[in-house]
């Protein structure tokens, strides 16, 4: 496209101000490219330069009225664009922080969970290791090796109303532990976080 004088300019950018889709068609031939490549040499990115040129046309199509007002059209477009890319970097900037202090929390987050079931599983550990050692056999062989009240009865020459019962107690107690020491965790925490 030959190369328009600022008088013809003129002329299109009072067409462009008056709705006129041709005229604004030729200043976005003229002008995206450079536009485009001198917004790519802030941002490095191709992308986000082509995205700020539509935002910046767009803008322009948006108040196109104002147009009648401009005198030099290059310099408005190029104030406009640096102004909007330093908008887009700012906001790409926040996102990344966000982003990063999102990730950093879901990892502390994933953390203290694994933390908490690690802990529970100690807790739970400890509560069986304090049963009394038939109850604690009762126990691990119906929890740990899933075996049905008869196989548990028959392997410990035991009633299977006395597997019924032990494995109650053992419930019971190792529940009773883990809640007590769980409770007694947590105060601590609260008690190291707040002195």
């Amino acid at each position: 496209m030959p190369d328009l004088s600022p008088y013809s300019e003129k002329n299109l950018l009072i067409k462009v101000s008056a709705g006129d889709e041709d005229a604004f068609r030729q200043l976005f031939l003229k002008y995206h490219q450079q536009l485009g490549i001198h917004i790519f040499r802030i941002t490095n990115s191709v992308d986000i330069a082509e995205e700020i040129v539509q935002d910046v046309f767009l803008k322009i199509w948006m108040s196109r009225e104002t147009l009648v007002r401009v005198r030099n059209f290059k310099a408005y477009l190029f104030v406009i664009s640096k102004n909007h890319t330093l908008n887009c970097l700012r906001k790409l900037s926040r996102e990344r922080i966000y982003k990063k202090e999102w990730e950093d929390s879901s990892v502390k987050i994933l953390t203290s969970e694994s933390d908490s079931s690690n802990r529970y599983y100690c807790l739970l550990d400890e509560a069986i290791d304090l049963l009394p050692p038939q109850q604690q056999k009762v126990y691990l062989l119906s929890r740990h090796e899933r075996l049905r009240y008869t196989e548990i009865a028959n392997r410990l020459n035991l009633s299977c109303e006395t597997v019924k019962k032990y494995l109650q107690i053992a419930t019971a107690s190792i529940t009773a532990y883990v809640k007590t020491n769980s409770e007694a965790a947590i105060i601590l925490l609260i008690l190291l976080t707040f002195f």
